[in-house]
């Protein structure tokens, strides 16, 4: 088993989840230093392999960059995992988290190069103030064959690009700086309700890992859509009670608002990106599944009462832009194609003719319908079984429609990635699940 890693002596406090170690003592369990010296080394060799991969091959002006900075600073973190005992584990965040997020999206920003989606939200945000709507008109968009004129995004993803529609273009308004905050705050709200140890700690080493810091420093946009599912489905878990209290009681006043919250968290997520709207169903199905109709129906309103606030307005100023932006664009339905291709199987379909595009859609659409029999046949009972199921559901979406790209499973990786660090004990789970406390490498 490789050898254990431990943060600096520190006295531990009474009731605290942080449990620092004294020199030589096993790490808490559940805590980043117990992933274990050779995982963590072997993690960050694979990544700086993965962004040397990224620098050698990808012809990106906006992708090498990030290649060239973040494979020496991997490098660097391994090195300083593998040689520095005591805090080797530490120096390696700093390092990893700086050089595979901090500095590439420094160097990015103050250069204003981005990926084109970034672009798209900016001048989304601009037609917002002075249009009332992110969205162009049916008739600009008649007279063009750019696939940047569209705007698939959802009016609330249009916030982290205020700030450059009011001040204009500099480093501290480009969104992908917003959406760093966003995430960070978010998911380390997500660990933290869950009852993680060390939740800044673990949402340092998620977003300094290629999955999150790679896309947050070249777009960013779908990772605090990520973000808010995970405190959408964090705010759902049901944790055993107490030594001593009766597991038959009825949940507190805080309990009963925790489907509330969770459907605001969910909501908000939705009102961002249509990714968000089959999380917010199936977390919907677990509510009516455990916790009865008036628990689904907080849920439902809640998320419902946002998006009427974040995107209702805008519906109503111009709702045949809306619908062709957000729903056409996408599905491959407008007279201009999405730039959201890769050779994945929807894709490939899509691409021989109509006959393809409409195999590929049906095949989409089994899809749905088989993930939504099996949430009516077996619904999910608790929040781990219903993360496993959004999933399933999020991974045959993204392979099988017309419009997509390899960058879009960053959802399935980023939910596998908080159910590992968060690994929640819920009321009803089976027990070889409620005694897996440590958090390990492979979330078993």
């Amino acid at each position: 088993m490789p050898a254990l890693l431990t943060w600096p002596k520190r006295r531990p406090t009474a009731g605290a989840h942080e449990g620092s170690v004294q020199r030589g003592e096993r790490p808490d369990r559940g805590t980043p230093a117990a992933i274990g010296r050779g995982w963590l080394v072997a993690a960050l060799v694979a990544w700086a392999g993965y962004a040397a991969c990224v620098a050698g091959f990808s012809s990106s002006v906006v992708e090498r960059p990030w290649g060239l900075i973040a494979a020496p600073c991997y490098a660097l973190a391994a090195a300083a995992a593998a040689l520095w005992r005591r805090r080797g584990t530490d120096a390696a965040l700093a390092l990893s988290l700086a050089g595979a997020l901090a500095a590439p999206l420094a160097w990015l920003a103050v250069r204003g190069v981005q990926q084109r989606e970034v672009n798209v939200i900016a001048r989304g945000a601009w037609r917002l103030l002075h249009h009332g709507t992110p969205y162009p008109s049916l008739a600009m968009l008649a007279h063009t064959q750019n696939p940047d004129a569209y705007n698939p995004y959802l009016p609330a993803m249009e916030v982290f690009a205020l700030a450059r529609a009011i001040w204009g273009n500099h480093p501290l308004t480009d969104p992908r700086i917003w959406f760093t905050v966003g995430f960070a705050v978010v998911f380390w709200l997500a660990l933290r309700v869950t009852r993680t140890p060390q939740a800044w700690r673990w949402t340092a080493l998620v977003a300094a890992t290629p999955v999150v810091a790679f896309p947050l420093a070249v777009a960013g946009d779908d990772v605090p859509v990520i973000g808010l599912i995970c405190l959408g489905l964090a705010l759902l878990t049901q944790p055993p009670p107490p030594a001593g209290q009766d597991p038959a009681g009825g949940p507190g006043e805080r309990a009963a608002a925790r489907p509330v919250l969770a459907g605001l968290a969910l909501g908000v997520a939705a009102a961002m990106k249509a990714t968000a709207w089959p999380a917010l169903l199936i977390a919907a199905v677990l509510v009516a599944a455990r916790d009865g109709r008036r628990a689904t129906a907080g849920l439902v309103a809640a998320a419902a009462a946002v998006l009427a606030v974040l995107a209702g307005p805008v519906a109503a100023v111009s709702p045949a832009a809306l619908a062709d932006n957000t729903i056409a664009f996408p599905l491959g339905l407008a007279s201009v194609k999405s730039g959201a291709v890769s050779p994945l199987p929807g894709v490939l379909l899509s691409q021989t003719g109509h006959a393809g595009h409409l195999i590929a859609t049906a095949l989409l659409a089994l899809a749905g319908l088989a993930v939504v029999a099996s949430l009516v046949v077996r619904p999910p009972r608790t929040v781990r079984a219903a993360t496993w199921r959004i999933i399933v559901a999020l991974v045959l979406m993204f392979t099988l429609a017309p419009s997509t790209r390899f960058g879009y499973y960053i959802y399935p990786l980023g939910l596998w990635a908080w159910l590992c660090v968060s690994q929640p004990k819920e009321r009803g789970a089976p027990p070889h699940l409620e005694a897996a406390e440590g958090r390990i490498p492979l979330c078993g």
